[in-house]
C-alpha cells in the first residue's frame, strides 16, 4: 500500500507504480549493471536532458546500488514529465521503473544554501581530522597547502606560469603541399 501522501500510477506493465510527493529528483531503478559508471551516467543525462535541465546523475556500482540510479532535475515540471514519458522505457534491454526519490538532493540543499556538511562518521573512524576541519569550516578556497619534498625538491607547490610574448610570431608549418601563393586569401 501506498505511504501518506503518495499517490499510485499506472506503470508501463499495467501494474501499478506507487510513487511518493513530486520531487525533482527521481529514483531509477532496473538499469543495466554491466555498464560502466560514466557510460551509465552519460547516458542517463543525455536520455534524461531531452526533459529539462538535469542537474545530476547519481549512479554507484556498490553492490547495494547496482541497477539504479538518482537523476536531479532543476525543476519538478520536468522531473514528472521525465517520469512519465521514460516509465516502462527500454533501456538497455532492461525496461526502466522511475519513481520519486523519497528525499531531496545535497545539490538541491547547495543551490539553496541550505546545505550542511554531515558532520557525524566524518572519517573512517568517526572522528574528523584538522585539515578536514580546516577545509569544512573555512572560507571556500581556503585549501591550505601542503608542500613535501622529494629528494631535495619541493612537490605540490603550484609553479608560476611563464608568459609568452605576444610580439613573437608562431612558426608556419612546413607539411602544406600547397603553395603559399596559391593559398593565400588576398586577390
Amino acid at each position: 500500500m501506498a505511504s501518506k501522501g503518495a499517490s499510485v500510477t499506472g506503470g508501463a506493465d499495467g501494474k501499478a507504480v506507487a510513487t511518493g510527493p513530486p520531487n525533482q529528483t527521481l529514483y531509477c531503478t532496473n538499469l543495466p549493471d554491466k555498464l560502466r559508471k560514466y557510460d551509465l551516467r552519460l547516458s542517463l543525462y543525455t536520455l534524461f536532458s531531452t526533459y529539462g535541465t538535469v542537474l545530476d546523475v547519481v549512479a554507484m556500482k556498490t553492490q547495494k546500488m547496482r541497477g539504479q540510479a538518482h537523476v536531479v532535475f532543476k525543476d519538478i515540471q520536468a522531473s514528472t514529465q521525465a517520469m512519465r514519458a521514460l516509465q516502462g522505457f527500454d533501456f538497455f534491454g532492461k525496461q526502466m521503473k522511475i519513481v520519486y526519490a523519497k528525499g531531496t538532493s545535497s545539490v538541491m540543499a547547495k543551490l539553496r544554501g541550505t546545505y550542511i556538511a554531515p558532520t557525524a562518521g566524518a572519517g573512517p573512524t568517526g572522528v574528523s581530522t584538522d585539515l578536514q576541519k580546516s577545509i569544512f569550516s573555512g572560507p571556500p578556497g581556503a585549501i591550505p597547502a601542503r608542500p613535501t619534498e622529494v629528494n631535495g625538491e619541493a612537490h605540490g607547490v603550484k609553479r608560476a606560469r611563464e608568459e609568452e610574448s605576444d610580439e613573437e610570431e608562431a612558426p608556419m608549418e612546413e607539411d602544406s603541399d600547397v603553395p603559399m601563393e596559391a593559398s593565400s586569401d588576398e586577390d
